[in-house]
């Protein structure tokens, strides 16, 4: 269900939940693998974070969510600028690792591949008071993320409320408990060998409504919400240049990718009329063409910087 255990700060660097820093491994100047042991899940994970321009003065947070394959085979700091494009803002940056095929909720019962995903409650009340005790935290923090997770941020918002004072959606499709959501939803999820019965139920079970952020838009006022996706039309980084000169990859995005983002993109225009029919304020980027890769991905993020910045300093 949507409701999220609720993290408070407690001790330096942990939670009164039993989560609690495990330890931190430098990567680079300001850049470090920050390992939180989550009590909901009962493992450790994997947190690249980037730190803020001035590491010692409050500082928001901003987390960004990687797609279905949890950040395992490229993620965000990976395949994109991040750690270039924040180097020079005060905002701490949080990329966890791991969740492959979860849609980062907490599922009903335990999946014998996926195991006992509890990233809702993971990502809203065990984290954040870890990072903000870590990093100083001013306590402000924003979300985003792309395919999978493009759905996930909305989810997160809904079950935690006032958590996020921001959220991006990058090429996701929030609805997910009609029958073409649901059939979508149980392919991502089977993609990673899960069973999507065992994260909302069987079809028809309350939990798909209950978590489907298309149904419960309104609740969502009062944050500010960014959300963007392609057409599936080659665009400028559907090139070998735009790929970087991996025509393996290029020939993902244009075979695989492009219907994707079409797809994508008939949910996002969905999406932009329900919230126009509740009169909810928010940002879609429809942009002309594009597949469903990270180069589009990477300019979506510096797009809806400034709107985030925005929300999370005011």
């Amino acid at each position: 269900m949507l409701t999220a255990a609720t993290g408070h700060c407690g001790p330096p660097d942990s939670a009164t939940d039993g989560s609690h820093l495990d330890h931190i491994e430098p990567v680079r100047d300001r850049v470090s693998d920050v390992y939180v042991y989550s009590a909901a899940m009962n493992t450790v994970i994997r947190n690249r974070v980037l730190r803020a321009a001035d590491p010692d003065a409050p500082a928001p947070t901003l987390y960004l969510l990687n797609g279905a394959n949890g950040g395992v085979d490229g993620s965000w700091y990976d395949e994109t600028d991040v750690a270039d494009f924040f180097r020079d803002k005060q905002v701490n940056v949080v990329i966890p690792v791991g969740g492959a095929g979860s849609y980062f909720t907490d599922w009903a019962f335990d999946d014998p591949i996926l195991g006992h995903p509890r990233w809702s409650t993971f990502l809203t009340g065990e984290l954040p008071p870890v990072v903000d005790a870590a990093f100083h935290g001013s306590g402000a923090d924003a979300i985003a993320g792309i395919s999978m997770a493009g759905t996930s941020v909305f989810q997160l918002a809904l079950a935690a409320p006032g958590r996020y004072r921001a959220i991006g959606s990058y090429s996701g499709c929030v609805r997910t408990s009609d029958p073409q959501g649901q059939a979508f939803v149980t392919a991502a999820v089977g993609r990673q060998r899960g069973n999507a019965f065992n994260m909302w139920g069987p079809p028809g079970d309350a939990r798909w409504a209950a978590n489907d952020a298309y149904l419960h838009a309104d609740r969502l006022r009062g944050t500010a919400i960014y959300v963007s996706t392609g057409t599936g039309v080659p665009g400028p980084f559907d090139t070998p240049e735009g790929a970087r000169g991996d025509l393996l990859q290029l020939t993902w995005q244009l075979l695989f990718g492009a219907p994707l983002e079409a797809v994508m993109n008939m949910c996002t225009r969905e999406l932009q009329e329900r919230f126009q029919q509740l009169g909810i304020p928010a940002t879609f980027d429809l942009r002309p063409t594009g597949t469903h890769s990270w180069r589009y991905w990477q300019e979506d993020l510096h797009r809806s910087w400034p709107g985030f910045e925005k929300a999370l300093t005011s």
